[in-house]
């Protein structure tokens, strides 16, 4: 970092994903590391068992004294955090040096070829993907993560020999625009963060933006279709989708025991015989893109193929929960109307004839209200649907927006809303056949306890 030696790194809102994954990486190469969080998670538990210390009370005593040291102290906070946070107006006032995490994350990767995956879905699984691939290759690769690897069980992946590092880019507040890849990745552009945005056409101009940040002679990447502006100062431009047209993509798919198989087309010639090993149509799309990638930066067909038939998938990402001949149980990040749509239609392709049963909690009263039409249309796909109240995550009630708004355009007759303090009471009164939960608020605290009432409900003793 110019002009600053760090010696302490202290984290507001250091249980985000992005934000843990940055805590790790200094707590590995040695600094102090502490940080604040609103509510205990997984996250901040497990970061808390390596040795980071955190406090869940916005309250400058609670900073650890070694941290009120401007001399050597960084101090990393999200857009998440109010304006009225105590300490970090606190840090603000006495003349520390304060970073948003997207401004940080540029710093760290400025001098490396980044591999940067931007998108309004889809990028969580494609950069960790890319991570597994080259990891295990010759070349190599250091990752910061927007979800919990299976593979490394981590959001960091850390390579002190290879140049490249990979990095999920977050369109939210025009984080991404801090980022000047090597290699730029956009898979998608749908309609998303209209309360940054205001339209469409904002929200794309600064895609585009992004891709212009990529540095000279590097190459861009992006899904068939997207209406993207190619900036002339790189050194190439390919696309990838499912089926063609385009310059990467999938061929003789096929089905095995839930893993889809299927012949890359590619520039170069045809990859014959790739499996994915996670679950679900769309993670062909999502293993052709990182498969793209690895290829242009000369991973071997060897390690494309052994890395993606390995690839144990992300936390919350087409999870695989419980699967038994009585009933199966996936979980999922998705809560965009077109991610939701996706995910729905590749479990109904993946267990044809089953009756899927959906728990959603809709995410942000912004984007219930922008979005409630799309929502129901998605969630219709279901054959019943157990409804949660709005989680508002950074935002204040909007009048007159609830999970109602969808609600009431759902085309489902099976459908009810419910408190979050009621779902497994609800679940118990009815025998799903494939359970979906779904959502990016704290749905996830549910996972395991649905777990075990399922397994509880059925007696189950063989399960995943």
């Amino acid at each position: 970092m110019k002009e600053l030696i760090i010696h302490r790194v202290y984290f507001a809102g250091i249980g985000g994903i992005g934000m843990s994954a940055l805590a790790r990486y200094f707590y590995s190469s040695g600094k102090l590391v502490a940080g604040y969080d609103k509510t205990p998670g997984r996250i901040t538990g497990s970061l808390e068992e390596e040795g980071i210390h955190i406090h869940y009370s916005d309250d400058i005593n609670c900073i650890p004294e070694e941290f009120k040291d401007p001399e050597g102290t960084l101090v990393v906070y999200t857009p998440a955090i109010p304006g009225d946070h105590k300490e970090l107006n606190w840090f603000v006032k006495n003349g520390f040096v304060v970073m948003k995490r997207a401004a940080l994350l540029g710093r760290l990767t400025a001098d490396k070829k980044a591999v940067t995956v931007a998108g309004t879905h889809g990028k969580t699984t494609i950069s960790t993907m890319i991570s597994h691939i080259l990891y295990h290759s010759p070349v190599g690769c250091t990752a910061f993560l927007g979800g919990i690897s299976k593979n490394f069980h981590s959001n960091l992946v850390l390579s002190s020999l290879s140049e490249y590092v990979v990095t999920e880019a977050d369109e939210y507040d025009r984080s991404f625009l801090n980022l000047y890849p090597y290699i730029s990745v956009i898979t998608a552009m749908d309609e998303d963060h209209l309360d940054i945005y205001g339209d469409k056409s904002g929200l794309t101009d600064s895609f585009n933006r992004f891709l212009s940040q990529t540095k000279p002679g590097g190459t861009i990447i992006y899904k068939h279709g997207l209406s993207v502006n190619r900036p002339e100062h790189i050194g190439a431009a390919y696309t990838y989708s499912l089926h063609g047209p385009s310059d990467f993509y999938a061929s003789s798919i096929s089905t095995r025991e839930m893993m889809h198989c299927f012949d890359l087309v590619t520039p170069g010639g045809l990859i014959k015989d790739l499996c994915c090993g996670l679950p679900g149509i769309i993670n062909v799309e999502n293993a052709v893109a990182a498969s793209a990638v690895a290829v242009l930066l000369g991973a071997a067909e060897t390690s494309l193929r052994t890395s993606l038939n390995t690839f144990a998938g992300i936390e919350r990402r087409f999870d695989l929960q419980l699967v038994s001949e009585k009933v199966i149980y996936i979980d999922d990040y998705a809560h965009h109307p077109v991610e939701l749509e996706a995910f729905i239609g590749s479990v109904r392709e993946l267990f044809p004839g089953k009756r899927l049963t959906g728990i959603f909690q809709p995410h942000l009263y912004s984007r219930t209200k922008d979005f409630a039409p799309g929502f129901a249309r998605s969630l219709s796909k279901l054959d019943e649907l157990i409804l949660l109240d709005i989680y508002p995550a950074r935002e204040k009630a909007i009048p007159g927006v609830s999970s109602e708004l969808i609600f009431d355009k759902l085309k489902i007759d099976k459908k009810i809303i419910c408190r979050k303090e009621d779902l497994l009471k609800q679940l118990d009164l009815i025998e799903p056949e494939v359970l979906l939960s779904m959502g990016a608020g704290d749905i996830d605290r549910f996972t395991l306890p649905i777990r075990e009432l399922l397994i509880e409900k059925y007696k189950l003793q063989n399960t995943v």
